[in-house]
């Protein structure tokens, strides 16, 4: 009925179709709005080809499958008070969702209408999505899906935008601009919904789904351990975490429609016992699905526990409409996983009382929290891991690629691994099902041979949506995807979050057809295991401490067997001694651990084989015990000084790989250039080849203040050069660096915050004749506080500020402080306050270091700019304070300290020291000043620029004693006069060219 005029430019023929609809609906719109005009009729002869107008096709006149829809019809109606799912969800290629539509027949009053707004907010907030659309053609409302919905908000809660019909042609640059085909493919519906046309909510979906994860565990945890007392606190923890699983995997196979809406609520309003009455439903899940989730061989706990009745009912009541704001049918495993992060980063605690106290783990308070790593960054690992050896081959071809997370959280690694395998093996029997159709339609091939097509594409593993079957989704996510967590919970969850993922393609229609023998789900027991990555049984050597819960040594052959072929038997330790070990007989226990050692895979025992894949985040600032601290400095290579797991991580997953093997971990980025990485630095450029290296943007990890780099790297020869991403700049660009420029001489940092041009002239720069360790000594500020340092030993709770900070000076002891927040460029700005200065200090530094000339240097730059000023005045200044002081009388402490403030030293250290990378709060360390590059200056030029800075300090002086406008803008000018004198004075010392120059300037601006 509605065509696209094809001689016309895309948007006219838009606009003319929109103006004959708005034309057609006026002149019959009290027939539109008569009751017995319905939805059905709507959609059909207004909403469809408006949004065709638009560009979309909204009829699939492009025959696609189901899963390759640029529109989606959901049509799936649930039981009880439900509502239905979105009658429109329009999509992108590949699947991703950009905005729901909700169709209401005319007579519906939109505009004022609370329960229809209510009802397209929480569709698209449980999908987070940014925005969605109601309308009856008469009016068409937009909604803010970021702000959390309520029932009893107004109708004009979140509503962005609302247009009547008899708009649509004034309003129309705004439909085309921000909902056409067109313009969504250039990008223009991402700039509307991040601009402050759409203000962002204080709740997004994964976030609230947190905080009732927590407050289901608070209302269990508190039940469970008052009415089960014998039970331990771990076995609490695990009664809780299953119970909440299993409630959020039935959940959301209701809104799926693959288990009746409703059976939950309906058991536990039942009479009796609610928890009881509830586990009927898992045990029927048991029968049904298999998936290790509902296992009671080996959950011997959950049948007998005894849950109070309100505590229950509760969870599940807030499970359904109207109490849930969430629609699970279109929340993602994504989202579930976000949430899930954050909730494995707690645990509960058992009183002597059996109360039970939700509490952060100890490693989680250390690392200040937990990150779930953003969606782009799990896309753009497995595109470059998994996607380097899958594209372009055929599901026969990778049958046997084995991908693993080696600390896989709540699995959002392992999840975007197997959504990536699942396209790839869909869109290749796609093609093979495009094809047999084309064939099974061509009149010009014999009967014989269209039958043929039609049994061959009968016979693909695919579901009349055009998606895999069920089978073949199992098959695919039991032979190719594989984790390890320390966390027992974390592994559960793990295994919750895929086999949602599995079941994304089931339907009640598919299950019916299965097998009698075959169960829904697989079991994942196999592919999914706790233990410590790091820690191999070997740490048993000589330790008696069997029973010791928080090591869980991991043996990885034992655990993935088909993984590793063990083609020779070697002994296995774990199980001999568990047999043969007896209390309190060290001697025995030492023979037996010596008798049945057993070394690194290799193939003196016989043992190859190896995982295709290692992709994660690894842990990073773990706490550590001795023992296992001892262990692992004597079993890694890559162990420094300031041991940090993540470091490991490289070396196990690495050798773990099979020759070829990719390895992607997202890191923080201090390594490349600290001192206390040279060995993990020295492994990656000598053991592997560096494939990929991204800086990421500036708080990847929100609320984290971390810079961090994405690095994928082969188990093949090294080559000669790799290429970084910027990632953190604007101008997001890319550069080679060569790996033979990291090498022994400097320490093996890498260069990857510079391109070439600026390499060369950092090395250029390094290789001058002196560095300022010649000729001066640098110290940080005394250390006020640490547990145990000082005369007396501090206590740990003893108050890092009360006890030692004064605002005046009552004491001889006192003395005048200045932290780094009280220097800047040839100044300082003392704020008055006193330390108690003496040896009962963490460490009080020499005393020397308080009087005489000095420069004091801030240890926080500002953008990466150096700020340190002169001072001889008794002063003491603090560790955020780095002081130096001339030791030699073979340099002036003015000249150096206008080097020290050189954009020119500025530049140098921005692009050498780790501290310094455009970090959140960017350092300048000891070594980093000790290491600085100082030229054979002439005597001439050294002395114009120690006139200079004495210039600079009298000027600056006198500017924070002027009030008056003028005065301050004519110092000003002077100070600026002097400061670029100085910077072409150090570039003649440096001897750079107007090129070099350049770059200096350029990156400094």
């Amino acid at each position: 009925m509605w065509t696209l005029k094809i001689f016309m430019d895309p948007k006219e023929n838009a606009l003319s179709i929109i103006k004959e609809l708005v034309s057609r609906f006026e002149e019959q719109i009290d027939s539109y709005k008569n009751a017995d005009y319905n939805e059905t009729l709507t959609r059909r002869d207004f909403i469809d080809p408006f949004f065709k107008a638009l560009g979309w096709d909204v009829d699939n006149s492009q025959g696609y499958a189901e899963a390759y829809r640029e529109v989606i019809h959901e049509d799936k109606v649930k039981i009880g008070k439900a509502t239905k799912a979105p009658d429109y969800s329009f999509r992108l290629a590949g699947g991703k969702r950009l905005f729901f539509v909700e169709a209401k027949k005319p007579n519906i009053d939109i505009k004022n209408n609370i329960s229809v707004a209510y009802q397209i907010r929480r569709y698209g907030w449980s999908a987070k999505l940014p925005v969605s659309i109601i309308t009856d053609f008469e009016e068409f409302a937009v909604y803010d899906c970021t702000k959390k919905p309520k029932p009893t908000d107004n109708s004009a809660v979140a509503r962005i935008k609302y247009i009547n019909f008899r708009d649509y042609i004034n309003e129309f640059d705004y439909l085309w601009d921000t909902f056409s085909k067109e313009k969504v493919l250039k990008g223009s519906f991402d700039s509307y919904v991040k601009s402050d046309t759409v203000k962002k909510g204080t709740a997004t979906v994964d976030k609230d789904f947190l905080a009732s994860l927590d407050n289901w565990r608070t209302y269990l945890a508190t039940s469970i351990s008052l009415r089960n007392k014998e039970l331990d606190e771990d076995e609490i923890n695990y009664s809780v975490q299953l119970t909440i699983d299993r409630l959020i995997f039935l959940r959301i196979a209701e809104d799926r429609g693959v288990e009746q809406y409703g059976q939950l609520k309906s058991s536990v309003n039942q009479k009796g016992e609610a928890y009881q009455n509830l586990f009927e439903n898992f045990k029927k899940a048991d029968q049904k699905y298999n998936s290790g989730l509902f296992d009671f061989k080996k959950d011997v706990i959950s049948e007998t526990l005894r849950i109070d009745n309100k505590v229950i009912k509760t969870i599940v009541n807030e499970m359904y409409y109207p109490e849930s704001p969430y629609e699970f049918s279109v929340i993602s495993v994504e989202i579930l996983g976000s949430a899930y992060e954050q909730f494995l980063g707690k645990v509960i605690r058992v009183t002597p009382a059996h109360h039970a106290k939700i509490e952060e783990k100890p490693e989680v308070r250390k690392a200040g929290g937990v990150y779930y790593t953003p969606q782009y960054i799990v896309d753009y690992i497995v595109k470059n891991t998994v996607g380097k050896l899958i594209d372009g081959k055929t599901p026969k071809q990778i049958e046997s690629i084995k991908i693993c997370d080696p600390a896989c959280g709540s699995g959002s690694f392992l999840i975007g691994a197997y959504q990536y395998l699942l396209n790839h093996y869909k869109n290749y029997y796609y093609s093979f099902f495009e094809k047999l159709s084309r064939d099974a339609a061509n009149t010009n091939l014999t009967v014989f041979e269209r039958n043929k097509a039609i049994r061959e594409r009968n016979k693909l593993p695919l579901t009349p949506d055009g998606e895999l079957d069920s089978h073949l989704r199992k098959e695919i996510l039991l032979n190719h995807i594989f984790g390890v967590d320390i966390d027992t919970n974390a592994v559960e969850v793990t295994k919750l979050s895929l086999l949602l993922k599995c079941m994304e393609g089931i339907t009640i229609a598919s299950i019916q057809k299965l097998d009698f023998k075959e169960r829904v789900l697989p079991t994942l027991e196999n592919n999914i295991k706790s233990g410590n990555s790091l820690v191999d049984v070997d740490f048993y050597w000589g330790e008696l401490d069997f029973e010791n819960r928080n090591v869980k040594p991991f043996n990885w052959q034992k655990a993935f067997p088909d993984v590793f072929k063990i083609q020779k038997a070697s002994e296995n330790l774990d199980f001999r001694i568990q047999f043969e070990k007896v209390k309190n007989l060290q001697n025995d226990i030492n023979k037996l651990l010596n008798k049945y050692r057993v070394e690194e895979p290799n193939e003196k025992y016989g043992i190859t084989g190896g995982f295709d894949i290692i992709i994660g985040n690894p842990p990073y600032g773990a706490s550590l015990s001795k023992e296992i601290d001892i262990y692992l400095r004597n079993k890694y290579q890559v162990a420094n000084y300031q041991l940090d797991t993540y470091n490991l991580f490289f070396e196990r997953g690495k050798k773990l790989l099979n020759t070829g093997g990719y390895l992607g971990f997202i890191v923080p980025s201090a390594w490349v250039a600290s001192k206390y990485d040279n060995k993990l630095r020295r492994y990656l450029i000598e053991e592997t080849n560096i494939e990929n290296f991204v800086i990421a943007p500036k708080q990847t990890f929100k609320d984290a203040n971390v810079e961090t780099c994405i690095v994928v790297i082969s188990n093949e020869k090294p080559s000669q050069s790799f290429f970084v991403e910027r990632w953190d700049l604007k101008d997001k660009r890319e550069y080679q660096v060569n790996s033979n420029e990291i090498k022994s001489e400097n320490n093996y940092i890498f260069p990857v915050y510079s391109d070439n041009k600026t390499n060369q002239l950092i090395q250029k720069l390094r290789n001058q004749k002196f560095v300022l360790d010649d000729f001066a000594e640098v110290v940080w500020g005394v250390k006020i506080y640490e547990n145990g340092k000082g005369n007396p030993p501090q206590k740990p709770n003893e108050s890092k500020l009360k006890s030692f900070h004064s605002d005046k000076k009552t004491k001889d002891s006192h003395r005048p402080l200045l932290g780094g927040g009280e220097i800047f460029r040839y100044s300082l700005i003392w704020k008055g306050g006193f330390i108690d200065y003496g040896e009962w200090l963490a460490a009080p530094r020499q005393p020397h270091w308080f009087d005489g000339e000095r420069i004091l240097v801030r240890e926080v730059t500002s953008k990466g700019v150096i700020q340190a000023t002169y001072v001889d005045e008794d002063f003491v200044f603090s560790n955020s304070v780095d002081g130096i002081k001339i030791k030699t009388g073979r340099i002036n402490i003015k000249y150096l300290l206008g080097l020290i403030n050189s954009r020119l030293i500025s530049f140098y250290h921005s692009n050498t020291s780790a501290n310094a990378f455009k970090g959140t709060f960017p350092k300048v360390l000891l070594q980093d000043l000790r290491n600085l590059p100082l030229p054979n200056a002439e005597i001439e030029i050294q002395k114009d620029i120690e006139n200079l800075v004495n210039l600079l300090l009298q000027l600056i002086s006198e500017k924070s004693e002027t009030r008056l406008p003028v005065k301050i803008q004519q110092l000003e000018t002077k100070i600026d006069f002097c400061e670029t004198k100085i910077n072409q004075l150090v570039y003649h010392l440096y001897e750079l060219t107007e090129g070099e120059i350049k770059i200096v300037e350029e990156s400094m601006s």
